[in-house]
């Protein structure tokens, strides 16, 4: 809510009490005293409220003005709870409600207004204690903030997935500016942007003798701001190393900026300078957790700015480090195996739990594209189709020809690669096919399942199903297959839309005999309040059919012999295919090697030696 609105609000919330109380007195009680001295108060028409008083009507006026300034306060809110009479005076007590800013919390106290009858008419006997019982003549308030550092993003091994950055922050100590205070505010608004009076407020509300806070500059910024800030002689600036600077994965990890006014205006302010705002990846998501809330306490100054009552403290909302499943050897393995590229992504995941271990990219985005990316799965999605065919009795050693073009159901298929004749009069089989990605071959399958089996399979192995990530994901999707042709054109994934995450998944599922869905933070458990990711139910592990899973570990053996996926130690299973019709430049490598299931999508380039690459560089650097 804004502070606008907050002060109409409370306005008008006195008024009506206000109106419901003036019944209760006649117009020769002090009601009328109280009441218009406190909507005085709390409008902002210091004028009535000090009319209402015996004091000297300017320092009044400028005591009202002043405790508002020295609160940095969004808005008072009073509420009158008696008011007892005895002759000629009279006690009200009251009660105040501080909003200290969206980021600070709301001061409650009780308060005393001591009236006397002057020339016939009720005023408020005028002292300090009017605005607070424990404020004395010659004290103040004062706000004083302790913020906490932001936290970083960390990988697995709680090591920061990013490094600090400095920052430039410009500040005041208010005990040197004098009566210098309202000018140098005015030539620092029109230097940052910032709003003159929340300047002016942050400068008046802290202890005179600290240094106060008031933009902060990344470095280039600061450069183009520099002369324009040496040319306030009263302004000085303090370097803070903050973790800014995101390491890869730099998309997930997101960036970070220093306050600015328009993110202070975004975020609905008050905000403090120093504050840092998450701009993108995990950084906005955990916004709240990484920055926690100010440690604040409202506090009595004497002359000399020495603390002489704390009123108030509150201890703030403890900020925590995000905590991830990236590893970060594999992800540099990642990062390394798409060196060679022009357009890819990477993603593997620990085929025995659904942890995201590495999100690499070239040309694309870790999170558009990599998490929530929606490519044609192509002949990589009969690594699903196979769990319907074989559960619908298909066998691996099926014999199938794969002719250059096929139609079934009115569908034409057309295979882009090496067509697979016969050998001595043979048909290659299911598995044959399957490893080659024969697309003709899987396409003549289709009249061996039904439509509600393969939609089975895809919910199995995590299509469509709704799990979600705190950052942008997408699991995919299978439309709604009516004919033969719908059949076919799914078992050659080109109806079917995939992210490389999901695909990822996919093969983590036939490596490990469990499909399970995604986690990419292990702590907190969710993201904060201000975050626009919608919780979802949680997705259930679902175990894959042993029988399936011993046929789709014979056919991605077979598809990845004799490929660049195998060209180190060790046994790698998966399948190559063309992510697309048959001019599309794209294709995928989907497949696993030990706890490590990856999907690669490449342009113009081989994935299987992408993958490959990446499990020589897991292999030598574990």
């Amino acid at each position: 809510m804004s502070r606008l609105r907050r002060t109409l609000t409370a306005t008008m919330t006195l008024a009506v009490a206000c109106t419901t109380l003036t019944g209760c007195f006649d117009e020769s009680s002090p009601h009328d005293a109280v009441r218009d001295f406190l909507v005085g108060w709390q409008s902002g028409d210091y004028a009535t409220a000090a009319a209402r008083t015996d004091g000297d009507q300017a320092a009044v006026r400028k005591a009202l003005s002043d405790v508002k300034l020295q609160l940095d306060a969004a808005s008072f809110r009073f509420r009158i709870k008696s008011i007892a009479l005895d002759g000629d005076v009279s006690r009200a007590e009251f009660s105040a409600e501080v909003d200290l800013g969206e980021n600070n919390p709301l001061w409650v106290y009780d308060g005393t207004l001591p009236l006397h009858l002057v020339d016939g008419l009720w005023k408020v006997r005028w002292s300090p204690s009017v605005l607070h019982p424990q404020l004395k003549d010659g004290q103040r308030f004062a706000v004083d903030l302790d913020p906490n550092p932001r936290q970083p993003v960390v990988d697995r091994s709680e090591e920061p997935l990013q490094s600090d950055q400095v920052l430039y922050v410009a500040g005041v100590v208010p005990s040197q500016l004098g009566a210098q205070a309202e000018e140098v505010v005015k030539r620092l608004s029109t230097v940052t942007g910032f709003a003159h009076d929340r300047l002016l407020s942050r400068i008046m509300s802290s202890p005179p003798g600290e240094f106060v806070p008031l933009a902060t500059f990344g470095r280039q910024r600061y450069l183009l701001t520099k002369p324009k800030l040496d040319a306030i002689p009263q302004i000085s600036i303090q370097e803070q190393p903050q973790p800014f600077a995101p390491e890869a994965p730099k998309d997930l990890v997101g960036r970070v900026s220093a306050l600015t006014p328009e993110t202070e205006q975004k975020l609905g302010g008050p905000q403090r300078a120093g504050d840092s705002v998450g701009q993108s990846g995990l950084q906005r998501a955990y916004q709240d957790y990484l920055t926690g809330s100010t440690q604040t306490r409202v506090v009595i100054l004497d002359r000399s700015g020495r603390e002489v009552a704390r009123l108030k403290e509150w201890p703030g909302r403890k900020n925590q480090s995000v905590k991830t499943t990236i590893d970060r050897a594999v992800q540099a393995a990642a990062e390394t195996a798409l060196t060679g590229t022009a357009t890819s992504a990477l993603v593997a995941v620990d085929k025995t739990t659904g942890e995201i271990r590495a999100v690499a990219t070239k040309g694309l985005n870790q999170e558009k594209d990599a998490l929530a990316g929606k490519f044609p799965a192509g002949t990589a999605f009969s690594i699903v189709a196979a769990d319907a065919l074989v559960k619908a009795g298909v066998r691996t050693d099926l014999r199938l020809s794969c002719p250059a073009e096929r139609t079934v159901g009115g569908a034409r298929f057309v295979e882009a690669g090496q067509v697979a004749g016969q050998v001595g009069g043979v048909s290659p089989t299911f598995k044959d096919n399957f490893a080659k990605g024969c697309v003709t071959a899987l396409a003549s399958l289709a009249r061996r399942v039904d439509a509600a089996a393969l939609e089975r399979s895809a919910k199995q192995f995590g299509i469509g199903q709704p799990w979600r990530l705190p950052l942008r994901s997408s699991s995919g999707s299978l439309p709604e297959l009516r004919s033969d042709a719908d059949k076919a054109r799914a078992i050659a994934g080109q109806n079917v839309q995939v992210s490389p995450l999901a695909m990822a998944l996919v093969a983590a599922a036939a490596g490990s005999g469990t499909w399970r869905p995604p986690v990419l933070v292990t702590n907190p458990t969710s993201p904060g309040p201000t975050t626009e990711t919608v919780a979802a139910p949680a997705v259930q592990p679902v175990p894959v059919d042993p029988a399936v899973r011993t046929a789709l570990t014979a056919m991605m053996r077979a598809g990845a012999t004799g490929t660049p996926a195998q060209a180190g130690r060790g046994r790698v299973y998966g399948v190559i295919a063309p992510a697309g019709d048959e001019g599309s430049r794209q294709r995928w490598f989907v497949g696993w090697q030990g706890d490590l299931a990856v999907a690669v999508l490449a342009r113009s380039y081989d994935p299987a030696a992408v993958a490959g690459s990446f499990f020589s560089a897991v292999r030598s650097g574990s």
